[in-house]
Order: C-alpha cells, then structure tokens, then sequence
C-alpha cells in the first residue's frame, strides 16, 4: 500500500496549429526540395573531386618529406601546444598564443615562405 495515494491522471496530447508563416515555410521546403537536392549532389561531386586531389598531393608529400620535415613539424606543434599552457583564462588568449607562438616557430623554419606571405598581407 502506498503512503501517498495520487490522483489518476488523463492527459492528452492536443497538437498546436500551425501559423501562416509556418504552413508557408513547410510549403516552400516542400517545393524547394527536389531543387536543394540536386544541389547537394553537385556540391558532394565538386568536393570530392578537390578533396581527392589535395588528399592525394597530400599523402604523397608525407610519403617522401623533405629532410628535416617531421623535426620541424614537432617543434611547431609543440610551440602550439605551450601557447594553450600558457593562455590561462580568456578566450582569446586561448586563440591568440598558440597562433602566435606556431607562427613564430613556423616563421624561424621557412623564412622565405614567412617574408612572402608578410608582403601578401
């Protein structure tokens, strides 16, 4: 026996009508849809037709690295790694410091790459 006797409940469930703006979205997602879906079949066909060609270029790169390459990587992703540690407390510390801090080691390996990309800016 329970201590607490509860009422019986009966609930029902009663579904809100739509409004005016609503029943016009539905109606045109409803019409836009076969349109949207072409779409996203052309933009997966163009993507993964770059992906596939950077991804390829890509692994070949890491396939045959240049002397020194794995080195310097650790060394930039490290000095990342340091900027987290040492951007305690804002958000844009958190983003500002280890940018920095990977620019600056990026900037000590590939110098020429660094000034070229300054005159760009």
């Amino acid at each position: 026996l329970s201590l607490y006797s509860s009422p019986a409940r009966e609930t029902k469930y009663v579904e809100n009508p739509q409004t005016q703006l609503e029943e016009g979205v539905s109606r045109l997602r409803h019409v836009m849809e076969p349109y949207t879906a072409w779409c996203q079949v052309q933009w997966f066909c163009v993507t993964s037709a770059l992906c596939s060609d950077f991804f390829s270029e890509g692994f070949e790169f890491l396939q045959n690295p240049p002397a020194g390459f794995y080195p310097r990587l650790g060394v930039i992703g490290f000095a990342g790694i340091v900027g987290l540690f040492l951007a305690r407390g804002s958000k844009i510390k958190k983003l500002v410091y280890p940018a920095g801090l990977m620019g600056i080691g990026a900037s000590m390996y590939y110098p020429q790459q660094t000034v070229s990309i300054a005159k760009v800016s």
